[in-house]
């Protein structure tokens, strides 16, 4: 007799088979889920910039990206831990803890006064464990959940519905903010998210580990986290060039985040303006990564990779050499392309790589050095601004984004091949 709907090969069909058509109810419910974890960060995007210069009246352009050092520091520590910790205790329990940490963000945002602004910092450090265990758990129970051979259409997906969602939050909350002023009600939208996203995961969101231990071969204890930690960061040459490239990613994400509302300020743009041309970027993003997540699954990784890295490295020359809105958002979609033709294909390329049994814990040692880049980019970047000013950071950025491609051109092996996987 036959059970659970089945048999395939010899085995009893079991409820944690792996693949999108049978488990598409659950897979567009995290969809969801994703995309008020986006909301929230996208509150921030265009309007905490201007909050420290107009507000908080900071001047400095690394005193102003101060808020990027604790987002990313806490996000990268808190990506390692939430992938470690969802391999022993599941991917739906962190996934709570994420949206409850994420709570008195808002609140901070909305009511910190002038000028305590390292109260916003530490609302960012808030941000960061929320979107650090939130985004991550999502992208690896979407991965639990369709299986091997469709990593980059989940992917893609998961990316396309947060960044769709940061993209179209800025330009809500920017709109909201040039009719009702730049703090309590732009803010509240986040506090909003927040409440839907917790909603939906305590209601309805279920645990994916059982995928992912069908899915793995291996028998008895799977690696530990130093020797994950270890491969991810340097031992594996292919994990070793996505983890550094991601760091370079988000570095230009930060400055895309921290220096480009100023920027655009800068040349006599007013605020809706800026909202208008920075939402592009995450919103041409978002939406180019239901094309990119599944086109990495038919031609392979590294070329996506290594020409979207390129093809940003441009977009932020074209800043400089621009001179009107068109220009400007030109240059947006540019950034946009290129970040949705490596972001989502990272992370399938280091799921390639990852034993399922680790998959959490590898999905979260790449994510710590990707989400490493916002820090790294606020101090580096923001002091070169200071030194140099904002057209030579927006050049400067490039010049590293260009050079982070010609390392995964070098290091990268296609994860694809099934040879390839592995090494």
């Amino acid at each position: 007799m036959r059970r659970g709907g089945g048999a395939r090969d010899g085995r009893i069909d079991s409820p944690f088979e792996t693949g999108l058509r049978r488990n598409w109810k659950q897979f567009a419910l995290l969809v969801v889920v994703n995309a008020f974890v986006g909301s929230v960060v996208g509150t921030e995007r265009t309007l905490l910039p201007l909050l420290g210069s107009q507000v908080f009246g900071i001047a400095s352009s690394a005193a102003i990206l101060s808020f990027l050092v604790s987002f990313g520091l806490v996000k990268a520590i808190a990506n390692a831990t939430a992938g470690y910790l969802s391999d022993l205790h599941g991917r739906r329990r962190i996934l709570l803890v994420g949206w409850i940490v994420g709570i008195p963000v808002p609140f901070f945002l909305m009511f910190a006064p002038a000028p305590h602004w390292w109260l916003i910092v530490l609302a960012n450090g808030f941000l960061g464990v929320n979107q650090g265990l939130c985004w991550s758990m999502t992208v690896v129970s979407k991965i639990d959940l369709v299986g091997s051979r469709r990593r980059g259409l989940a992917t893609g997906l998961n990316e396309f519905a947060g960044y769709a969602a940061v993209g179209g939050t800025a330009l809500l909350t920017s709109f909201l903010a040039g009719t009702y002023g730049i703090r309590a009600v732009p803010f509240a939208v986040g506090l909003a998210a927040i409440g839907a996203g917790l909603f939906l995961s305590a209601g309805f969101v279920r645990e994916t580990k059982p995928f992912a231990k069908r899915e793995s071969s291996a028998s008895g204890a799977g690696p530990t986290f130093r020797s994950v930690f270890a491969d991810a960061s340097w031992r594996n040459r292919s994990l070793f060039a996505c983890s550094q490239g991601g760091l370079v990613n988000n570095l230009n994400d930060g400055i895309a985040w921290g220096l480009l509302p100023l920027f655009l300020v800068g040349r006599g743009l007013a605020t809706e303006q800026v909202g208008l041309v920075t939402g592009l970027y995450p919103i041409s993003w978002g939406f180019l990564q239901l094309v990119t997540g599944p086109a990495s699954d038919r031609i392979g990784r590294k070329p996506l990779i290594v020409t979207g890295m390129w093809v940003q490295a441009i977009g932020f020359v074209w800043f400089v050499a621009g001179n009107d809105l068109l220009a400007w958002a030109g240059a947006c979609l540019l950034l946009g392309l290129g970040t949705a033709m490596v972001y989502p294909t990272y992370i399938s390329a280091v799921s390639d790589l990852a034993p399922p049994e680790a998959r959490g814990a590898t999905v979260g040692v790449y994510r710590f050095w990707r989400d490493l880049g916002f820090a790294v980019g606020a101090v580096v970047v923001g002091l070169f601004a200071d030194a140099r000013g904002l057209d030579a950071a927006m050049v400067f950025t490039g010049v590293l984004t260009f050079a982070s491609g010609v390392v995964v051109f070098l290091a990268l092996r296609e994860t694809r091949n099934p040879r390839a996987l592995g090494r």
